[in-house]
């Protein structure tokens, strides 16, 4: 009985030791994470959203507190072309892409000669980062020695070289093509894989009662793949909505400001205008209408998840 006792106590001391280091193990794998998220999200983003309550510049030092000064004045001023502006490229980049992934996904989803090899060709414009990609297309669409002017003069189809990226609508044209060139591919994994899901055995008894390819899409394929298509444009928007590289890249957000969206303006009036009030102003109005982007996702996905469990 006292062997017993003394054994009980340092089986306790040995069980508490081990639970504590858990814990310190833990803490030590969470530790770089927190620091990281701190130092590079958290503190830079609570230092801009502070800049929009004050008179701050870099030109010269101090700050002085205006309160909601700048955000009124980027509400009746900057807000509405912005916000058109805006939504003209988030639209068109997240429409042009899901339309091109979706024709895909449904194209590989067949089985063919050379489908594998295509399933990782078509991969390749996504793999290339974003800055490449923009220079890449801005080659294309130069007016002096561009690709596009020099097989549209060959085939007579224009007179002379056009200067796409100096004309708003087609400046906007070649932002959403450059932005869905590089964004397709990933919409068509994902809703490659949601077709994947599709039970075959539904399409052959789909079939088997006349129904024909376009109509058993409607009635199959579609419900099925509906949840994820849903998340997956809204994903798409809500990084369209805050992208940056193409369009700073591409335009600059010219000509005269017409593809100017809230992530240049931001970046524009901040580094080249030297206001970081008015910067962190214009954030704040943008990180709001993310948020309310990010609650809807956030709502959809929980609403997926729930009937997934049903």
């Amino acid at each position: 009985m006292t062997t017993s006792r003394v054994a009980a106590p340092a089986a306790a001391r040995r069980t508490r030791g081990t639970a504590l280091s858990d814990r310190a193990f833990l803490t030590f794998l969470l530790l770089p994470g927190v620091v990281l998220l701190c130092t590079i999200v958290l503190y830079p983003l609570i230092r801009s959203l502070i800049s929009g309550f004050f008179d701050e510049n870099l030109l010269y030092p101090g700050m002085t507190f205006v309160g909601f000064e700048n955000i009124a004045h980027v509400l009746t001023t900057e807000f509405g072309p912005l916000l058109v502006q805006t939504l003209i490229f988030t639209v068109g980049a997240t429409v042009a892409p899901f339309v091109i992934g979706l024709a895909l996904a449904l194209v590989l989803n067949q089985s063919f000669p050379g489908q594998r090899f295509l399933r990782g060709a078509f991969l390749i414009p996504w793999l290339i980062p974003g800055v490449v990609v923009s220079f890449l297309w801005m080659w294309i669409f130069d007016a002096n020695y561009g690709v596009l002017n020099g097989i549209l003069l060959s085939l007579g189809a224009i007179d002379s070289p056009v200067a796409w990226l100096f004309q708003t609508d087609t400046a906007r044209v070649a932002l959403i093509v450059a932005k869905t060139w590089n964004t397709f591919p990933w919409i068509m994994v994902m809703l490659l894989a949601a077709l994947q899901t599709v039970p075959t055995e539904l399409h052959e008894a789909a079939a088997m009662d006349g129904a024909g390819t376009v109509r058993r899409f409607f009635t199959v394929t579609w419900p099925h793949i509906r949840g994820v298509a849903g998340l997956v444009v809204l994903l798409e928007f809500i990084w369209n909505f805050q992208h940056f590289d193409t369009i700073f890249v591409l335009t600059g957000g010219g000509p005269a400001g017409t593809t100017q969206t809230f992530a240049t303006e931001v970046y524009d009036t901040a580094f080249k205008g030297y206001d970081l009030g008015q910067a962190g102003a214009l954030g704040i109005v943008w990180m709001v209408l993310l948020s309310i982007l990010v609650v809807v996702y956030v709502w959809l996905s929980e609403r997926g998840e729930k009937g997934a469990t049903r």
